[in-house]
């Protein structure tokens, strides 16, 4: 068996992937981490194995920087089918179709957009939920009994873009960890009639769209004010305590601080001052 080889030196890289239909977001990762001979990655907003579109991918420090990342609201296009039963709430496992009437373009319109706001559901059992360590859609597949709790999310705008019966087709701009499977069932019960996704893209994460995998500066998209050190640079490069009498905002909170070559990202605590990430490298533009 032929031994996979990895560089041992750190790259940091951020980008955005297409993942494809039908694959885990973990093993299209994978593919990435091979390419560049590199296991020191990671990436944010799983997307379900159905589901394609933007996913989010980051290289060695860069990876500790998602939860500081602009990501949401996110994006979708999605395709429901009328008059199919799914227990995956997709394509993936379709037990019945049956042909329903057609309905009326404008009912169709309405109750779509009736969908904006606060919305309480259940996620789907064939989702990327974590039940005990282990993904939902696993656990579901192999056929063990479990219950998921509910869970909000918000739907800052929704419209219809094509009814071509029995298929619709819409856009959906949501919030962090909304589930559009679990949004169209919602809107099935609405118009009392069966139907599943069968198609669903993430078109984009905030600011973040699919690229052709082009390499992205982190400061342009951490979601935090910048603080400007007076300091010296090297209590910085050496990860010494610094104090707010060197930073230009005193107010609690978390900042973003940068330096020549490094960045760093700091929370101030009344008279405290702590690390949240340090010597984070800055991005540099490939002459390639």
């Amino acid at each position: 068996m032929q031994k996979r080889i990895y560089e041992k030196k750190e790259i940091n890289k951020l980008f955005v992937v297409n993942k494809p239909m039908f694959i885990s977001s973990n093993f299209y990762l994978n593919r990435f981490k091979r390419a560049l001979k590199n296991k020191k990655a990671g990436f944010s907003g799983t997307l379900d194995p159905f589901a394609k579109g933007c996913l989010i991918v980051a290289f060695g420090q860069y990876a500790k920087l998602f939860k500081y990342l602009a990501k949401t609201p996110k994006t979708y296009k999605a395709v429901i089918w009328l008059g199919v039963s799914s227990e995956s709430l997709d394509i993936e496992r379709i037990q019945n179709i049956d042909i329903v009437e057609k309905q009326n373009f404008e009912y169709i319109k309405d109750e779509i957009e009736k969908l904006k706001g606060e919305i309480e559901y259940i996620p789907p059992k064939f989702s990327a939920k974590r039940i005990n360590g282990s993904r939902a859609y696993e656990l579901a597949r192999e056929g063990f009994d479990f219950e998921l709790n509910f869970s909000k999310m918000e739907i800052f705008d929704i419209k219809l873009l094509k009814y071509n019966h029995p298929f619709i087709t819409f856009e959906a701009t949501v919030s962090e960890g909304s589930y559009i499977r679990s949004l169209a069932q919602i809107f099935l019960n609405n118009i009392n009639c069966s139907g599943t996704l069968s198609y669903l893209e993430r078109i984009c994460e905030g600011k973040f769209k699919f690229d052709n995998h082009k390499d992205l500066n982190p400061l342009d998209f951490i979601d935090l004010q910048k603080n400007i050190y007076t300091g010296s640079k090297e209590w910085l490069e050496f990860g010494r305590r610094i104090s707010k009498d060197y930073l230009s905002i005193k107010d609690n909170g978390k900042y973003i601080i940068e330096i020549e070559d490094i960045f760093s990202i700091i929370e101030i605590i009344d008279d405290d001052v702590k690390y949240l990430l340090n010597k984070v490298p800055k991005y540099k533009e490939s002459n390639d």
